[in-house]
């Protein structure tokens, strides 16, 4: 089960935000993973980690959009070559080969994607 953090606790608080509630809902299912995923703030979201490392991060700019960003750290890594990763959902956009994108447009695509979206944040935090 993962831990939540008193800093993104506060974080949360003051988040003003048109999907909110989407970003509460997501980390709540996040956390409630059988992995030991721990939070923090950063880039100025909620952000989660596995073994220590940044692994998936939310975006909350520009405000009129939700993202999740699956990332393997805070910069694109140079050791891409043999990195592979499936997503049998097809919600992940890739702008970079380490890196995907999860777009959530309204609460209704949160509702809608969750399961998908915890199994996908599970498998990345092991890949």
């Amino acid at each position: 089960m993962g831990t939540s953090s008193a800093d993104v606790e506060r974080y949360l608080s003051e988040l003003r935000h048109p999907l909110k509630q989407g970003v509460l809902q997501l980390r709540a299912a996040i956390l409630a993973s059988q992995l030991d995923i721990t939070e923090h703030i950063k880039w100025n979201a909620p952000s989660f980690r596995y073994s220590g490392q940044d692994r998936v991060t939310f975006r909350l700019q520009p405000r009129a959009q939700l993202q999740l960003i699956f990332h393997r750290g805070a910069k694109v890594r140079a050791d891409t070559a043999g990195f592979a990763f499936d997503d049998p959902s097809g919600l992940m956009t890739w702008p970079a080969p380490d890196r995907a994108v999860v777009d959530f447009p309204d609460l209704a695509a949160v509702t809608a994607r969750e399961a998908q979206v915890v199994a996908l944040v599970d498998r990345w935090m092991l890949a």
